[in-house]
C-alpha cells in the first residue's frame, strides 16, 4: 500500500510539473492553446455526423440509378487529426467522399508519368457484363433497343460524368452540388443552419452552414478513388494553383495520415498529448516560411520513432525542442524525406500498395536546395525562435 501510495504522489507530482510547463509554453506564445485539441475533435465529428446524414439522403436518391456510389465520407487533415493550427473561425474541415462504380462499371487507374511525390491518374470507366445479376439490365449485352429506353429512363455515368470515358472532376463537383442543394432541404438540420453551396477551382465543394445565431461552419467536401485496398487514394484536390486536366486526378496520403494519426493516439499515454505538442509547435512557427505540411510531416518522423513513454504532460518542454531541433537538422541539410514514400518503419496498420517501400522518398525540401535565398530566411527565422 505505501508503495501505491508513493506511486500516485510521484504521478500526481509529475502532472503538476507538466501542467506548469504547459502554462509556460502558452506564455510564450501568448496563451493562444484556448482552441484546444479536444474542441477541435468534438466540432469535426459534429461536421461529421452532419454530413453523413447528407450522404445517406442523397444515397437513397441514387440507388436505383446508373451513377456513382457515395460512400461514407472520411475526415481528413489538421481538424480531423486533433491539431488545427488556425482559429476556430478560420477552420475549413475537409472530408473525402470515396466513389465506387454503380452496377455494371468498373474504374481502371491509369497512372501518369509525373515525377512528384504525388503522382497524376487517369480513372477510365467502362462497362462490365450483369447479366447474371438479378433484375439488371446488362449494358454489354442488351439490345439497342433495350438500351436506348434505359437512357430515357436515367442518365449513365459514361454520359453524365465523363469526358471521352475517363472520369471528369469537374463534372462530378457541378453533379454533386446540385445533389447537395436537391437533398438539403429534406433534412431535419435545414431548420437550423441556412446552406451555401459553392465550389473551389471547380474540383470539389465548399459547403458554408450558418446558424440562426451566426455561427458558422464550413467544409470541403472532396471526391477520391481507392488505389487497391490501400489507403491511398485518387482525389479531386490538387496541390497549388497550378491547372490541372479536369480528368486528372491526384495521389492523395491523406486517409493514411489520418489513420497514422489514430494509431499513434491508441500508443501514446493519455491518448492526444502528443497532438498538443503539434498545436503548440503550429503556433510557434505561425508567421514563418515553413508551411503546415512541412511541420506535419517532420513530426511524424519524429513521434514514428520516438519511445511512445516520451510523449507525456510533463515532456512538453523537451518534445517541443526536439521537434524544432529536427527542423533545423533538415534546414541544414536541406532535406526531409516524404513519410510515406520508401518509409521502412511504417505500422503495419497503416496499408499502402506494395511499391511505396521501395520507392525513393521524394525531398520535401528540394526547394531550398534551388533558392539559396529562402534556404538562408528559414534559417534565420528558425534560428530567431
Amino acid at each position: 500500500e505505501q508503495e501505491e501510495e508513493e506511486e500516485e504522489q510521484e504521478e500526481e507530482e509529475s502532472d503538476e510539473e507538466g501542467l506548469e510547463n504547459l502554462k509556460q509554453v502558452e506564455r510564450i506564445i501568448g496563451g493562444r492553446t484556448e482552441w484546444s485539441v479536444q474542441k477541435i475533435k468534438s466540432r469535426s465529428w459534429q461536421v461529421k455526423e452532419l454530413v453523413d446524414d447528407l450522404l445517406q439522403a442523397l444515397q437513397e436518391r441514387l440507388s436505383d440509378t446508373l451513377l456513382p456510389v457515395l460512400h461514407p465520407a472520411i475526415g481528413v487533415g489538421s481538424a480531423f487529426q486533433g491539431w488545427c493550427p488556425y482559429e476556430k473561425d478560420d477552420i475549413v474541415y475537409h472530408l473525402l467522399v470515396p466513389l465506387k462504380p454503380p452496377r455494371g462499371h468498373a474504374f481502371s487507374l491509369e497512372l501518369g508519368e509525373t515525377q512528384t511525390a504525388a503522382k497524376d491518374c487517369r480513372i477510365r470507366v467502362h462497362l462490365k457484363c450483369a447479366c447474371t445479376a438479378h433484375k439488371m439490365l446488362c449494358m454489354v449485352h442488351s439490345t439497342k433497343e433495350q438500351l436506348k429506353w434505359k437512357e430515357q429512363q436515367a442518365p449513365s455515368l459514361l454520359d453524365m460524368l465523363c469526358t471521352d470515358s475517363y472520369l471528369d472532376v469537374e463534372k462530378v463537383a457541378r453533379w454533386f452540388q446540385d445533389l447537395v442543394k436537391e437533398a438539403w432541404v429534406t433534412l431535419p438540420q435545414a431548420h437550423q443552419y441556412k446552406m451555401k453551396v459553392t465550389s473551389l477551382r471547380q474540383r470539389s465543394c465548399l459547403l458554408q452552414l450558418t446558424s440562426h445565431r451566426g455561427r458558422t461552419l464550413n467544409f470541403q467536401v472532396m471526391f477520391g478513388v481507392q488505389q487497391g485496398h490501400s489507403d491511398i487514394f485518387f482525389s479531386s484536390q490538387t496541390a497549388g494553383d497550378t491547372y490541372t486536366p479536369s480528368t486528372v486526378w491526384t495521389e492523395s496520403y491523406a486517409v493514411a495520415e489520418g489513420k497514422f494519426f489514430s494509431y499513434m493516439a491508441r500508443q501514446v499515454p493519455r491518448g492526444s498529448f502528443h497532438l498538443l505538442c503539434l498545436y503548440l509547435c503550429a503556433h510557434i512557427l505561425d508567421g514563418t516560411d515553413f508551411s503546415p505540411y512541412v511541420l506535419k510531416t517532420a513530426f511524424m518522423h519524429l513521434v514514428n520513432t520516438t519511445p511512445v513513454s516520451g510523449w507525456s504532460r510533463w515532456d512538453v518542454l523537451m518534445r517541443l525542442a526536439d521537434i524544432l531541433s529536427l527542423l533545423q537538422r533538415c534546414l541544414e541539410r536541406r532535406e526531409l524525406s516524404h513519410f510515406f514514400l520508401g518509409n521502412r518503419n511504417m505500422p503495419k496498420e497503416i496499408n499502402l500498395p506494395p511499391h511505396f517501400q521501395a520507392s525513393q522518398p521524394p525531398n520535401l525540401l528540394q526547394h531550398l536546395v534551388q533558392n539559396p535565398a529562402a534556404h538562408a530566411k528559414a534559417m534565420t527565422q528558425l534560428e530567431e525562435l
